[in-house]
């Protein structure tokens, strides 16, 4: 029964909306009063969620994000950062980073994640001006990573939302792939969730590695028109979900067929029918 629970409890972590892990993790512990023990047995699933949901942290004395994923992962619940040359410890649980030391990791594509990571800002700025990004080799060395999260929380309107994208470049075959993640939860007087995922194929990249600068600008080029053609794929799917599965959902008009005047309902009298 235990392992049961654990099981459930991952479950209920791993699928948090965005912004709303400490809600969740506060209904579990009422739920489990009588295991205090359980949260503590479910650590991986802590960590499962901050990497996929590329989790933001501030550093202890800084002000400027970074993020927490399994690309820039040291092992041991440590992390870096690529543009503030950075490592730290990361408590998955609560959230929370510690330790911080100078890291450089060394790369012999070192230059073009330099270039890409100006790139990315200028995109960045550009789409996402709240955006949280990050460059990076990966554990094998031979790809890098594109990481950008951009979060928008608005609990007093009763909804939260998060764009995730993250792409995969290969400097020896010179193509890229990725994945585009939005999630967006609302919940005023119900709960309605939106998740989505666009998986980018592969594509090329037809640019010389020479000239870094100039390769960067050619995958940010890449990108940027995946992401317009995603946007506008999701704006259509909105108009659909408007017009039809939506209007579905209520009755537009009484079986009079007439709109209610609600300022003189009052004055209504109720009619009965029998058949």
């Amino acid at each position: 029964m235990p392992s049961n629970n654990a099981a459930a409890i991952s479950a209920f972590i791993e699928g948090a909306p965005p912004g709303e892990l400490a809600d969740v993790i506060a209904d579990i512990k009422n739920l489990t009063a009588n295991e205090p023990k359980l949260l503590a047995s479910v650590t991986p699933a802590f960590q499962k969620y901050n990497e996929e949901q590329l989790l933001t942290v501030k550093l202890p004395g800084s002000s400027q994000p970074v993020l927490i994923s399994r690309y820039n992962s040291l092992g041991d619940s440590r992390y870096y950062d690529v543009e503030s040359q950075k490592s730290f410890a990361f408590d998955h649980q609560t959230q929370k980073a510690s330790d911080v030391q100078s890291y450089s990791h060394d790369s012999e594509y070192s230059a073009l994640i330099s270039s890409l990571l100006k790139s990315l800002s200028t995109h960045s700025i550009e789409h996402y001006p709240s955006a949280t990004y990050t460059v990076c080799p990966t554990s094998s060395a031979d790809t890098i990573a594109l990481l950008l999260v951009s979060n928008k929380y608005s609990p007093s309107n009763f909804w939260n939302g998060r764009y995730r994208s993250t792409y995969l470049f290969t400097p020896s075959s010179s193509t890229l792939s990725g994945n585009i993640n939005v999630d967006v939860h609302y919940y005023e007087d119900g709960n309605v969730r939106l998740t989505t995922t666009k998986k980018i194929p592969e594509m090329k990249v037809e640019a010389s590695l020479a000239s870094s600068s100039s390769a960067a600008a050619e995958i940010m080029r890449k990108i940027a028109v995946v992401e317009k053609a995603y946007q506008e794929e999701l704006n259509r799917g909105f108009g659909r979900l408007s017009e039809g599965e939506f209007k579905g959902l209520r009755r537009q008009l009484p079986v009079t067929r007439q709109k209610v005047e609600w300022e003189k309902i009052g004055g209504y009298r109720v009619r009965l029918f029998s058949l």
